[in-house]
């Protein structure tokens, strides 16, 4: 029986069938896929970290290393092992791949011997290689970046090298770490190691990775090796590792639960409807005795078939997207320890929208315990509550056509039936504009500021040398007479002691300088202007269990001072967890400088920065527009395909619910659509009608959509992206886009799908619908 009844009813509305099916289809296939996704980043980076036996703690060094004093450290730790890995720094123009010199990257290249215990470079079968005298294998970053291949030549310092493969490095595959490592023979290396700068890289595994931050605490208070960057720990490298696809997968998921939403929205209308022209048979059902569990388990039958056709067809395309979608995912991290569990998470997925559709259509069918049997097969569904606009009278309209006119009165008398269409034409621009707008802001050059950096031009880095503050000062004196640079300051940063609660002492990692020349963006507070302010990284604030406005004991120069935090601020690129200050300190051994640079005329940057790399080699010079595309292009890549694919689900969604409404509105009003033709209103008037309430609808829909996603959005955005180290965002918005493309091509869709929709008006005869 309820086979037969399905199928009827199927043929008699085939339309809204098609459309909820669609609609549940979207649903479950951005579920699946986030949940695949998700699964699969995770598995693909515990299984990289751990086939490479990721070191829990790694600093870089340049400078003699103690080995002495690194055992005595170690032997007083929970160390499960520790090794000091040679790490040889080439200058860019000094390494030619092919014909190409990387004398514009920004990152710190080097070469490497394969690790012997653990930190292991792997090839992209997740194999440990040990290269041949001649062959070298190059960073995967790098084989995602240039036209290479195996068998290709790289020249480092004139000493010919053949490329054997590519390489995962756990620590230093994403393009956030500013350094990357070749892997060489030792006779290669040898014949190398008095071409370039000597680095060490001081790693150690711990028995217990819950004391990584007493041990990172214990390695400063001791005054370990740390000349170079701040060290990086294993959460650092996992977030490091997963920050490029994660933005994309979180930015998936919102859109996942937004086309939730609508699909919600669509089945309780369509829903509805069915209910309303079904009324007297529902009637009929109830009166012969017909239990109310009965006429509900009809509806349900046919929407589980919906839902269950929706949610395989959404599961399979899953399957099939999952693997292009996944590609970088694989190319950096290999495949994922447990593909069977993204499988099993995504069929959850799929699921779930299954059972809450299920669940949703039953709460919406408990309005049949309520319903009269006796009024339904006598009167039908009831009137339509509408609440009359007295003062809007057709006789009293001087303004607007007839057909305007009562297209606009139609819709005050009914703004609940009309609310569906509105919040879904909202949900619709949200959807197209908030990851449109993530996009404009992490490619936009103001994004350096969210990661803890300057808007600037130039940059120069001052670090891992000997005298690191006269050799900035240098720097900084031939700036002060070069009359094309309009701003620079320079920022030292040097470790400070701390003294905490229990009177132990911890190192502090302290910027100071100038902080209001290139300001950051703050999540809360301002930067540091007097002595005793102290602005900290998201990450120290959350370790130090700190809050603004609360006081840190610093030894400065050897006398104790208070100083109290007036600012947070996200940074993600120097192991995130540093500190700001406006106060001065004769302490001579500082870690590292930086100096950011802007020009009157901004045309100069790239001569500008050749000049100074020539004169100051052993600084890093680098343009700021080639800093951000090298850093975050393949993040803003990864969130340009996740907009785009916005903007596509969009348009479906405009389309599909707007031709699906005006289909089941039509079907509502055959009555009155009967009575207008009755008193000589045409079809095209009719038609005219109906299209204004629907562009009506759109535009008041668009307008509260566009401001949402510019408003509620951004804080949708930042909680987004605030797991991968960014407290705040405020977009950049792009308002061609915002303001003008995206209500253009949501009108357009609505237009369109509502001229389709409104055809049937021509159908509907008089003799059929009034017969009294």
């Amino acid at each position: 029986m309820y086979k037969t009844m399905i199928k009827n009813d199927i043929k008699r509305s085939k339309l809204m069938t098609i459309t909820i099916t669609a609609f549940i289809v979207m649903a479950s296939l951005l579920t699946a896929l986030g949940a695949f996704l998700s699964v699969n980043l995770i598995s693909a980076i515990d299984s990289a970290m751990v086939a490479a036996k990721t070191p829990h703690f790694m600093q870089m060094h340049s400078g003699e290393v103690d080995q002495g004093q690194l055992a005595d450290f170690a032997s007083q730790q929970s160390v499960k092992d520790y090794q000091v890995l040679n790490f040889l720094n080439i200058e860019g123009p000094d390494i030619v791949i092919n014909k190409t010199s990387l004398a514009g990257s920004i990152q710190d290249n080097g070469v490497s011997v394969q690790s012997q215990n653990f930190d292991f470079l792997l090839d992209v079968a997740d194999e440990i290689v040990y290269p041949e005298a001649g062959e070298i294998y190059v960073p995967i970053y790098y084989m995602k970046e240039m036209p290479i291949a195996v068998g290709d030549t790289v020249t480092i310092a004139g000493h010919p090298l053949t490329i054997a493969g590519f390489v995962r490095d756990s620590q230093m595959n994403s393009a956030i770490v500013s350094s990357k490592r070749f892997l060489v023979n030792q006779a290669d290396y040898d014949v190398l190691k008095d071409r370039g700068k000597l680095e060490s890289l001081i790693e150690f595994r711990l028995a217990e990775t819950a004391n990584l931050g007493e041990f990172e605490a214990a390695y400063l208070t001791e005054k370990m090796p740390a000349n170079g960057p701040p060290a990086i720990t294993y959460p650092l490298f996992k977030l490091a590792n997963g920050i490029t696809d994660g933005i994309m997968i979180a930015v998936l998921i919102l859109i996942s639960l937004l086309v939730i939403i609508v699909t919600f929205l669509c089945i309780r209308f369509t829903l509805l409807a069915k209910i309303e022209e079904d009324y007297r048979e529902i009637g009929v059902l109830k009166g012969i005795g017909l239990r109310v569990a009965d006429i509900k388990r009809i509806y349900l039958a046919k929407y589980g078939v919906m839902a269950a056709l929706g949610a395989s067809l959404g599961f399979g395309l899953a399957l099939l997207l999952q693997r292009p979608l996944s590609a970088n995912i694989r190319l950096y991290l290999g495949e994922s320890s447990n593909p069977l569990a993204g499988g099993l998470f995504a069929l959850g997925g799929a699921l779930l929208i299954f059972f809450v559709i299920l669940l949703y259509v039953n709460g919406v069918l408990r309005r049949f315990r309520k319903l009269s049997a006796a009024q339904a097969i006598r009167f039908g569904a009831p009137a339509e509550k509408s609440k009359a606009v007295k003062s809007f009278r057709l006789s009293r309209n001087k303004l607007l056509s007839a057909n305007v006119f009562l297209g606009v009165k139609d819709l005050l008398s009914r703004k609940k039936l009309y609310l569906t269409m509105f919040m879904v034409l909202v949900i619709s621009s949200f959807i197209m504009i908030v990851p449109q707008n993530i996009y404009n802001t992490i490619s936009s050059r103001n994004f350096m500021t969210y990661m803890g950096i300057g808007n600037s031009y130039m940059r120069i880095d001052v670090q891992q040398v000997d005298d690191i503050a006269a050799k900035t000062a240098l720097i900084a004196d031939k700036m002060s007479q070069d009359e094309s640079i309009s701003q620079f300051t320079v920022l030292t940063s040097y470790l400070i002691d701390m003294q905490m609660a229990d009177e132990s002492v911890q190192r502090l990692k302290v910027e100071l300088g100038d902080h209001q020349a290139f300001p950051i963006d703050y999540s809360a507070g301002r930067a540091p202007i007097k002595a005793d302010e102290i602005a900290l990284s998201t990450l120290n604030m959350d370790d130090l269990e700190k809050e603004l406005g609360d006081v840190l004991r610093l030894t400065i120069d050897g006398v104790p001072q208070e100083v109290k935090i007036c600012g947070v601020y996200s940074d993600v690129t120097n192991g995130g967890k540093t500190a700001k200050a406006a106060f001065e300190t004769s302490q001579a051994a500082s870690i590292w400088s930086i100096i950011p640079v802007t020009f009157y005329d901004n045309s100069l940057v790239d001569d500008k920065v050749k000049e100074y790399q020539e004169a100051f080699s052993y600084g890093k010079v680098s343009n700021i527009d080639d800093y951000i595309d090298q850093t975050f292009g393949s993040t803003t890549a990864a969130i340009k395909t996740a907009s785009y694919g916005a903007i596509i689900a969009t348009i479906l969604l405009t389309v599909l619910v707007t031709l699906l409404f005006m289909k089941l509105l039509i079907a509502k009003d055959k009555q009155a659509i009967a009575m207008l033709k009755s008193i000589g209103f045409s079809t095209k008037d009719i038609r005219r009608q109906y299209l204004t309430r629907s562009l009506i609808v759109s535009v008041l829909a668009v307008l509260v959509g566009v401001i949402l996603a510019n408003t509620l959005g951004e804080v949708v955005g930042t909680l987004l992206i605030s797991s991968f180290g960014i407290a705040s965002l405020h977009f950049e918005i792009n308002p061609l886009f915002a303001f003008v493309m995206a209500p253009l091509v949501i009108g357009t869709c609505v237009y369109l799908a509502t001229l389709v929709g409104i055809q049937d008006i021509q159908s509907v005869k008089i003799s059929d619908q009034i017969k009294e």
